[in-house]
């Protein structure tokens, strides 16, 4: 097999900080390729690297070539150079991004940039691709959404308009960055199986967190740590007979080895009241009928398949979304004191801000004492060197422990905590997890947890209710 990727002496700083360092790879044509590790360790800016679009606030040194073109821009005299590179974008090589919300316009149909795929880069006339286009989202139970825009969707439902976007142009390099995270378990052997069809038909690289989904790709799988490659070998090997410490630990911390909580008591006074609680949009009715109690300092996770209506539920309980029915809170509350850890954490941070800005912003907004944000961040396990960049320049990992951080700053009453660790690797998914439940216990905080993995709310949650 020829090589298609060749990284020889990879580095990317953010200043004087290395987030990747002398990491060199090869990836041949026909194989497929899986990249574990942990939050922050630079699996995205690997695959950016890879497609040459690292952000320009990045240094990158070293050589990323893919098909014998140089993809760094840092290494690109001239513009012919760079077009060279982007003419290969959804030709040669796709990449489904992490965050499906970047990729999609906010404002077009899912239909229509469905269709602009099949029109543009296959080249058929508007009407075969518009028809084309209904048939794959009918293929992705999306038949019914197709007119909607993506704000209107779940973010399971984005992340499968996206996948078939990329999918669509049938490039033959295929990089998916967290292909399955916000997915039910249903969903996620679809996306399986969908990317065992593009590694069978050309060549697959994949960053997942989920070990699950790795083992299930099979191939050959690398496992990076503070930007270092520490191991690598065949993925069933790896999995089954890990040899440094840190795998062991990735392999080891999935929820099934989470230590059972403590029994639930009928200590919680009832806190808010749900009845009848009915939302639509449109003529479409979300869910219906809807009825329960969470207590005062409570932690109850909420599962339910993609698109069943757990995030409108949480929306609603914060008035952020119109329902019929009653929502009956036993206790006054302060705005600032009913929060939400957004599934999608781009979508509550500004993008042209520093970290650091944002956070000083709420210290003084609330007046906050500074050391209690830097104990908070330090347990979170967030390096202070990441607070000087923007959201656009974190891993979505990263910038969801900095929305978590934002949230608890505030000591909150209720906390609407919306797949929380989607984005986080294993062993900082258990930690944060259960960070989160300790912190709701110390102030009293009611929890809702939504999270498609029921196994990890049976571990963390007094209860656990479904929405179907």
């Amino acid at each position: 097999m020829s090589q298609l990727i060749a990284i020889k002496d990879l580095s990317i700083y953010a200043g004087n900080t290395a987030i990747i360092e002398n990491l060199s790879l090869i990836l041949s044509q026909g194989e497929t390729l899986t990249v574990l590790g942990e939050t922050g360790a630079g699996k995205s800016l690997l695959a950016q690297a890879i497609m040459g679009d690292l952000p320009s606030s990045l240094e990158a040194r070293g050589t990323v070539s893919v098909n014998g073109i140089d993809m760094l821009s840092d290494n690109l005299p001239a513009i012919n150079k760079k077009l060279q590179r982007e003419r290969m974008w959804g030709t040669s090589m796709v990449m489904l991004p992490q965050e499906p919300w970047r990729s999609l316009s906010p404002m077009m149909q899912v239909c229509h940039q469905l269709a602009e795929v099949f029109q543009f880069n296959q080249k058929q006339d508007k009407h075969a691709a518009s028809r084309r286009a209904k048939q794959e989202l009918e293929q992705w139970s999306l038949g019914k959404h197709w007119q909607k825009v993506p704000s209107q969707l779940s973010g399971g439902m984005a992340q499968r308009v996206a996948f078939a976007c990329a999918s669509a142009t049938q490039a033959p390099l295929f990089i998916a960055d967290e292909p399955t995270k916000g997915l039910d378990a249903s969903r996620k052997i679809d996306i399986i199986a969908q990317l065992k069809r593009k590694a069978n038909e050309g060549t697959l690289l994949t960053i997942t967190h989920d070990i699950a989904v790795a083992k299930a790709l099979g191939g050959r799988c690398i496992v990076l740590k503070n930007g270092k490659l520490i191991e690598e070998n065949d993925t069933h090997r790896l999995i089954s007979q890990p040899k440094t410490s840190y795998s062991k630990l990735l392999v080891s911390s999935s929820p099934e080895h989470w230590p059972s909580k403590s029994p639930a008591s009928s200590r919680f006074k009832p806190f808010l009241t749900v009845e009848n609680l009915s939302i639509q949009r449109g003529a479409e009715e979300i869910f219906s009928n809807v009825n329960f109690t969470l207590g005062k300092g409570e932690i109850v996770g909420l599962s339910g398949e993609s698109g069943s209506g757990k995030t409108s539920l949480g929306d609603a309980l914060l008035g952020l979304l119109p329902y019929k029915g009653e929502i009956r809170f036993h206790y006054p509350l302060p705005r600032h004191q009913k929060l939400k850890l957004y599934q999608d954490p781009p979508s509550a941070f500004a993008e042209h801000v520093t970290l650091q800005r944002l956070i000083d912003d709420l210290l003084k907004l609330h007046k906050i004492p500074e050391h209690d944000a830097v104990e908070l961040a330090s347990s979170i396990g967030l390096d202070s060197t990441i607070f000087g960049r923007t959201a656009l320049d974190v891993s979505g990992g990263e910038l969801q422990r900095v929305a978590l951080l934002r949230a608890l700053m505030l000591k909150p009453k209720l906390l609407i905590a919306d797949e929380p660790t989607s984005r986080l690797d294993p062993i900082t998914s258990k930690k944060i997890t259960l960070l989160l439940v300790d912190k709701c216990r110390e102030f009293n905080c009611s929890l809702l947890l939504i999270s498609h993995d029921r196994g990890q709310l049976e571990k963390a949650c007094d209860r656990v209710v479904s929405l179907r």
